[in-house]
């Protein structure tokens, strides 16, 4: 659908063949396994693929108190966040952290059988990320310029590099009446030839190169075999952190080009590449979200990936 304005609206890729309880309609396995590595190659191209419900198990219990809770707002702090991997939950007021760690903790693990069941050419390769729960409304919140949601931006974390992994994200609006609204942009593959040049590319692709880069990033492994929380950033994780901030800076980008709108109703769910779809959050309260990191060697359409796009941009490794 298009509005008068020029904008696409709900441009997604709704899923049909997969639903919870029961996973695919597909008859046999090669059928199922086809229709999973189709929908990989959508995603690592740039689409958003939907779901009209949630795939997964999310009990109603879990879902009626996470609504009930209320996060005070924070220029710095937006989330309640759960870290799967050390079962550790953040953002939290003490007094019903316990229960919302194991809330965080069911909708890890049940989110993530069902991506490594649908997206199966990812199961058992996939690199478990932060969850989150995001209580706030997004309309009209007071942040700093380069952690603002509305503003049309592509993914990459201060704090976790990737080194050339991808970053796919699973969204559930359990809102109980209201949309989350989104706006996106060209997947990065048409992005970057345009403006990684402008963006520094060159400078970062040169850094790759130096010695005393590669001398610091021995270094910072070496600090990390000794147990020291040190981020070990490639070439690739230091363009990727500044091209998060360009884009929300660079007025021309934000106002130009194609824009597609979507409005993700009440229980809905979506997957998306976030470091590879420029997207803004423009409404919504109440989402869960789970991030995962997927590593080169899974991917179907790894030509197409930011690290790809950016190596052949610079003609040099940036990992």
């Amino acid at each position: 659908m298009t509005t008068a304005a020029g904008l696409n609206v709900n441009a997604w890729i709704t899923v049909g063949d997969y639903h919870f309880p029961g996973g695919w309609k597909a008859a046999s396995p090669d059928a199922q396994s086809a229709r999973a590595a189709q929908y990989c190659r959508q995603l690592e191209s740039g689409e958003i693929l939907f779901f009209p419900g949630i795939p997964f198990d999310l009990p109603a219990d879990d879902l009626e108190y996470l609504l009930s809770q209320k996060q005070s707002e924070s220029r710095f702090h937006k989330n309640i966040s759960y870290r799967p991997l050390k079962d550790a939950l953040h953002g939290a007021s003490a007094e019903n952290a316990q229960r919302l760690r194991r809330i965080m903790q069911r909708y890890s693990q049940r989110a993530t059988a069902f991506v490594e069941d649908f997206l199966a050419p990812y199961a058992g390769k996939l690199a478990l990320d932060f969850a989150s729960f995001r209580p706030l409304e997004e309309r009209g919140r007071d942040l700093p310029l380069h952690k603002r949601n509305d503003l049309l931006h592509v993914d990459a974390f201060p704090t976790r590099p990737t080194r050339g992994g991808r970053i796919l994200r699973v969204f559930t609006n359990i809102n109980p009446t209201l949309p989350r609204i989104w706006t996106t942009g060209a997947p990065f593959h048409q992005l970057a030839p345009r403006y990684a040049r402008d963006a520094g590319l060159e400078r970062f692709a040169a850094q790759s190169r130096s010695p005393i880069f590669k001398m610091r990033r021995s270094a910072t492994r070496a600090f990390r075999r000794l147990g020291l929380p040190v981020a070990d950033r490639s070439a690739y994780d230091l363009f990727m952190l500044h091209f998060h901030d360009w884009l929300k800076e660079n007025s021309d980008f934000q106002s130009s080009g194609a824009r597609m709108r979507s409005e993700f109703p009440s229980g809905s769910t979506w997957l998306v590449y976030t470091d590879g779809v420029p997207h803004a959050a423009l409404t919504g309260q109440f989402a869960l979200e789970h991030t995962y990191i997927v590593p080169p060697p899974a991917l179907v359409e790894a030509r197409l990936s930011p690290i790809r796009v950016l190596e052949e941009l610079a003609g040099v490794s940036l990992v």
